[in-house]
């Protein structure tokens, strides 16, 4: 989008002809864009560096001999270099691209009546918050994030907020400093509950399932959780369910994802 600014000046009445000149100059510049990141960084940096790096590598080092051993280096370096090249890009076009189209998948898997409570776990730059308080009227979107940037660039409250701004929808909205494995809010407090490729993020099994069992705590009865990941989602659908909810997950989405990445349904008993 463009933003038009527009000066005139006016000079004064040519006494010769008795004409009046106006002159105009139309200046356009780029509005502010919402800014929502680049997924894990420091993963894509070291592999497209790994990968370049090892291109030339296989060029100058074709071979390796040890004792009576010809190991032939070139093909393995410039395969696995290609491989690393590719995953790197790959991640790129999610960051930029499909994510927003994976994003979009998941909020037309919940019936909106638009005055959901909506809880995003790990909101990072508000992908799914925001987006989910555009289908909102009379609820709340709220984002809980410990802001690491090594999973997120830019991952500060600050440019969640100015995202939201920029969106339009900075008055439904609301951002915390927050723990998924001890959330501050009481039970039942949400309708629906949104997480993209943050669990994994928690160190340890036990405080995985504990982030799942917080889910289910603060998911309403009759409500919807929408949780995804590309590992580990067959240990959240376990942990789910012996939490009392039902649990069922999707297929990987080769089309738009990489990490490929499965959605875990959640239904919290409407007589939980």
């Amino acid at each position: 989008m463009l933003r038009v600014e527009t000066a005139c000046t006016r000079p004064p009445v040519d006494a010769a002809n008795s004409a009046v000149y106006s002159f105009c100059l139309i200046v356009t510049s780029p509005s502010p864009q919402p800014d929502y990141g680049i997924d894990a960084p420091g993963v894509i940096r070291n592999l497209l560096l790994i990968g370049l790096a090892l291109l030339p590598f296989g060029w100058f080092v074709p071979q390796v001999r040890v004792g009576p051993v010809n190991f032939v280096i070139r093909p393995a370096a410039w395969g696995t270099g290609a491989v690393l090249i590719v995953e790197g890009v790959l991640m790129v076009l999610y960051s930029k691209w499909g994510k927003f189209r994976h994003r979009d998948r998941m909020l037309k898997m919940v019936d909106w009546k638009g005055d959901e409570n909506v809880l995003d776990v790990g909101t990072g730059r508000g992908l799914l918050m925001i987006a989910a308080a555009k289908h909102l009227q009379s609820g709340k979107s709220v984002g809980i994030d410990i802001w690491s940037s090594k999973d997120l660039s830019g991952n500060t409250m600050e440019g969640t907020l100015r995202n939201a701004e920029l969106e339009g929808v900075r008055e439904k909205v609301e951002v915390q400093n927050g723990d998924a494995t001890a959330m501050k809010f009481p039970g039942n407090s949400f309708d629906v509950i949104l997480s993209n490729v943050c669990i994994h993020n928690i160190p340890g099994s036990a405080a995985r399932a504990q982030a799942c069992r917080e889910v289910v705590r603060v998911l309403k009865p009759g409500g919807v959780a929408l949780i995804s990941d590309f590992i580990h989602t067959a240990d959240y659908v376990k942990a789910f369910r012996a939490a009392g909810a039902a649990a069922t997950r999707t297929g990987m989405d080769f089309l738009f994802t990489f990490p490929w990445l499965r959605i875990v349904e959640v239904k919290k008993p409407s007589a939980y």
